[in-house]
């Protein structure tokens, strides 16, 4: 494409560049888009993201849309931005930043991940049973570590939560995963203290729609666990087990009434940790057999 000789593309995190010479005089350069952007405000902002093995491309097309009074046709040139994708990377749902007494700055992440948790997911879309990886960990810039929790999650078929949506509860009571009374849903072995991993049986709730997750992230003192700061989940034949000490799963005694907290201390108070409201979605839960 004759257009597009001699072009320079400056791919950065936040902007992509596309510059080219005076010498192309006999292109009107006011009309080239990048997407949507005119000349001179070119950027990635309705760039299409995905992951191919180990790196993050964004791709966009730049567009030389001719004239009306052109007997040509308009030409489309596709400019792609590849960068190395971090080990511990995955999709970033949610990532307020924000201060907390003591512990410095914290950002909560929530995402979809594929089977074995090892990458982000390929696709939004689960069969009826089928179990969908999610999730959550908090970053941190300090030397003391925290527990990530799940406080609560629910599945409504609108990204804004309103008093008359209907939800479909998934853990509540301070960290039940109380989905996992009806299903196999479960917490997987936790690999780190500030991840923790999910697998959610896909429900019928929201069957063929879009459905979005809401979830309340909590970063804790590891050894501040009590009845309204824990994991647990119900395990056939045995019972509310916690995550992260069996021998502690009296704290998920609760999960069959109203969990409280004996502590004084407060999340409010900033002293243990932070916690940070999350949206995933949205994601589509089909039934195969129909």
């Amino acid at each position: 494409m004759l257009v597009y000789a001699d072009m320079k593309l400056d791919c950065r995190p936040d902007s992509v560049t596309v510059v080219w010479t005076e010498g192309r005089s006999q292109a009107d350069t006011s009309l080239f888009r990048l997407g949507s952007c005119f000349p001179t405000s070119f950027s990635a902002t309705q760039a299409v993201f995905r992951v191919t093995g180990d790196y993050l491309m964004y791709t966009n097309d730049l567009t030389y849309g001719l004239s009306s009074d052109s007997q040509s046709v308009a030409s489309t040139h596709p400019v792609v931005c590849a960068f190395k994708r971090p080990k511990d990377w995955f999709p970033v749902i949610y990532d307020p930043v924000f201060s907390t007494h003591g512990v410095g700055h914290l950002v909560f992440h929530l995402g979809l991940m594929n089977d074995d948790f090892s990458g982000p997911a390929e696709s939004t879309t689960f069969a009826l049973g089928s179990f969908i990886p999610i999730m959550a960990s908090v970053s941190q810039k300090t030397h003391q570590p925290l527990l990530l929790l799940l406080e609560e999650c629910v599945a409504a078929t609108t990204q804004e939560l309103k008093p008359e949506s209907p939800v479909y509860p998934i853990i509540a009571n301070k960290g039940c995963l109380v989905d996992s009374r009806m299903s196999h849903s479960k917490f997987e072995p936790r690999q780190k203290l500030s991840e923790l991993q999910l697998s959610l049986q896909a429900f019928r709730f929201g069957l063929g729609e879009e459905v979005f997750i809401h979830c309340k992230l909590v970063a804790w003192d590891p050894n501040g666990l009590d009845g309204t700061k824990k994991a647990c989940h119900y395990v056939k034949e045995h019972g509310w087990e916690l995550l992260d000490n069996y021998a502690y799963s009296t704290l998920c005694d609760c999960c069959d009434s109203d969990c409280k907290s004996r502590r004084t201390r407060s999340l409010d108070s900033g002293r243990l940790g932070g916690a940070q409201k999350a949206v995933l979605g949205p994601l589509t839960i089909i039934d195969e057999t129909s």
